[in-house]
């Protein structure tokens, strides 16, 4: 068995949990990474929302002229269901970089909230180690993935089937951004709010 994913994915998740932690308070040096950190994440997932907004959009158009094209003209396209697929696939690997910085995936809520000072840290660093890890995952055999399909081409599409699964490496780069800010600018408005 192949165990160098999961030891690049654990030593790189450690160094970013650990660097976010010497990050995430602090002047100087730390400040200036914080910022730095939350500056590319403000921008990369800005390029992630509008990506998927726009992948949802192609989504819609695309099932829509199936709809006219399969009722109306009575004849399918027979390209447009592989479009949809791919363009949906790719909003929610692209959302997720969006859902993960703002704090709106399913999270460990209770033990959050009744938790203060380092324990809350620690739990916070711990859900980041956990996303990091998971994500580490996604970008290793979704590259492996992407790589190996990409002779083979999509049935109605004819375009390699490695633009469907570079979505999985992409979004898990973007995802990890979002995640690591959020670890840094936590933003749960939806969980406060739900108080």
């Amino acid at each position: 068995m192949n165990l160098l994913p999961l030891q690049v994915t654990v030593a790189a998740t450690l160094l970013t949990v650990a660097a976010a932690l010497w990050a995430g308070s602090g002047d100087g040096a730390r400040a200036g990474l914080r910022r730095a950190i939350l500056t590319i994440d403000g921008v990369s997932t800005g390029i992630a929302a509008l990506l998927a907004s726009l992948a949802m959009a192609v989504a819609v158009f695309a099932g829509l002229w199936q709809v006219v094209a399969r009722f109306a003209t009575e004849t399918p396209s027979i390209w447009s269901e592989a479009l949809v697929r791919t363009a949906l696939i790719w909003m929610a690997f692209l959302g997720l970089a969006v859902a993960l910085r703002a704090g709106a995936l399913v999270s460990i809520d209770v033990a959050h909230r009744y938790s203060s000072g380092a324990l809350r840290r620690g739990i916070e660093a711990a859900a980041l180690a956990a996303s990091l890890s998971m994500l580490g995952i996604m970008f290793w055999f979704g590259w492996e993935m992407a790589r190996r399909v990409q002779f083979q081409e999509m049935a109605g599409l004819e375009v390699s089937m490695s633009w469907g699964y570079a979505a999985i490496p992409f979004g898990a780069v973007f995802a990890m951004v979002g995640a690591v800010a959020h670890f840094l600018d936590r933003r749960s408005e939806e969980l406060e709010a739900a108080v």
